[in-house]
């Protein structure tokens, strides 16, 4: 192999021909856009739009600045800075991979804990757009009610300390405090995880932590801010040594390089109060009618995921595309949500539910996508309550099967469990594992106690007909194992 080009703007130049790199300068770039939550999937996703953007010559003044509010955001910033906060994107097509160096992202901001550089940048009228991907999990939404957690600690310490804030929400509201006080104008906040009705959800964060400390900031916020509703897509593995390992294979030195799939999808509420990047030149979609959207893609690819995932896992099944070439797994996958999920998802321009679902199970097949099962099941405790409830809820309440979401419940109890069938140990894997793992072995014998979990199942618990066949099939996987229960379930009508 021929010698690694360490990233930085001075070695550009000096990368394969195999590799693509901006087109554009990037020191004339300034800054419209602070995102907080650097991970992987907003470098593959929303800063690949805006890099789209910059090599067709348009928007230059909506260049990212990068942001975290946790002590580990501190490591992703120091490796970032160390290659100019370049990042080489390696796209996993079957047909063949692809590198791209992606330069849309021109800083990032100290992370500290009063959140004191933050608040400062996202003071500046500049910056017009202030969006995050922060996990489904980090809204501070009570599970039971979908409202908001005031109890939570940080939230209790962010209403108390307005001046040092330790959650990126209290640094928003700081930052429109500030800019309330110099007679400036609000910004848009943009949510970019997969919650439905992610923009009305942050509104829903910011303003009520705003009200408990300032209502008339609230009431500010609330008519001068803008929270529009997206729905993002696109498979983006975690990196680890393969990644890094691909990224080599192009000669380029990249201490955080990024895999992605050969898709991507952006659907976004047109709803920006300080202006916008022209996001429709390059791929995304404006449109009044976001929820269609993101409920056909919560429910059946996020929903999909949770579906595959906890079986993989209890089988040793390592990948997603390996779970596509488990017979079991796939034929289950295709059945819960043709019989369960689709019959309350409405079609959207481009797609029927069904339709969709033959794309996403394409994209799970993708043999190039090291995504494991692991990083998948990761968070059970946001993702189930987010994905996989609203759809037993919708069936209960038409009527319709819940038999397969059962199965999918019983799962993620049997799989929090904490030991594959085979005997090796599952590693606690969500931010409430304890909780989960003791509920799980309670449920061993007394199944009813996993659905006493209100914080996740609300009522649930109480409708008959659901916890009825959640018991069924958790005693099934306990006494026949999880491919007998999933022929047991495929051989249903």
């Amino acid at each position: 192999m021929d010698e690694l080009t360490p990233l930085s703007n001075r070695t550009l130049d000096q990368l394969s021909a195999r590799v693509r790199t901006p087109s554009y300068d990037r020191a004339a770039l300034t800054l419209g856009i602070v995102h907080i939550g650097l991970g992987n999937f907003h470098r593959a996703h929303q800063a690949w739009y805006m890099h789209r953007l910059f090599e067709a010559g348009k928007n230059h003044d909506w260049a990212i600045i990068g942001a975290g509010v946790r002590p580990g955001d501190a490591v992703q910033r120091d490796k970032l800075l160390a290659q100019d906060c370049l990042t080489t994107l390696i796209e996993l097509d079957p047909s063949g991979k692809s590198a791209e160096i992606t330069g849309a992202m021109i800083d990032f901001l100290p992370v500290e804990e009063t959140n004191t550089a933050l608040i400062r940048q996202m003071s500046d009228p500049a910056i017009r757009i202030v969006s995050l991907t922060v996990t489904e999990g980090g809204y501070f939404i009570d599970p039971a009610t979908g409202g908001f957690d005031t109890e939570h600690p940080d939230i209790q310490h962010d209403a108390a300390h307005l001046h040092a804030p330790r959650t990126a929400f209290g640094a928003i509201i700081a930052a429109l405090r500030d800019r309330r006080s110099n007679g400036q104008p609000a910004f848009t906040c943009l949510s970019c995880d997969n919650l439905q009705g992610n923009g009305s959800i942050l509104r829903q964060t910011v303003v009520s932590l705003a009200r408990l400390s300032d209502p008339d900031l609230a009431q500010w916020i609330e008519t001068n801010s803008a929270f529009p509703n997206s729905m993002v897509d696109c498979i983006v593995p975690a990196t680890g040594p393969n990644e890094i390992s691909l990224v080599r294979g192009f000669g380029v030195k990249d201490v955080s390089p990024v895999t992605h799939e050969n898709f991507r999808q952006w659907v976004l509420e047109d709803n920006f109060c300080a202006g916008r990047p022209d996001l429709d030149e390059v791929g995304a979609t404006f449109t009044d009618d976001v929820h269609a959207y993101e409920l056909m893609k919560l429910r059946i690819l996020n929903g999909g995921h949770q579906m595959i995932a906890g079986a993989g896992e209890l089988l040793d099944v390592s990948t997603i595309a390996e779970t596509m070439a488990h017979p079991s797994i796939r034929a289950t996958l295709r059945k819960v949500i043709i019989d369960e999920v689709a019959p309350h998802v409405a079609a959207v321009p481009g797609y029927t539910p069904l339709e969709y679902l033959d794309l996403i199970e394409r994209r799970f097949a993708n043999p190039e996508i090291a995504d494991t099962t692991r990083r998948v099941a990761f968070d059970g405790s946001s993702r189930h309550p987010g994905f996989i409830i609203p759809s037993i809820r919708d069936g209960l309440a038409a009527g319709t099967p819940v038999s397969g979401l059962a199965l999918i419940s019983a799962i993620w109890a049997r799989y929090c469990q904490g030991e594959r069938e085979a005997g090796s140990k599952i590693e606690p894997n969500d931010p409430h594992w304890q909780l989960l793992h003791d509920a799980a072995k309670s449920a061993k014998t007394t199944p009813q106690s996993w659905l006493d979990m209100t914080q996740f199942y609300g009522d649930l618990g109480a409708e008959t007909r659901f916890a009825k066949a959640f018991s069924e099939w958790l005693e099934h996987l306990y006494s026949h194992g999880v491919e007998a229960t999933l022929q047991s379930y495929l051989s249903t009508t």
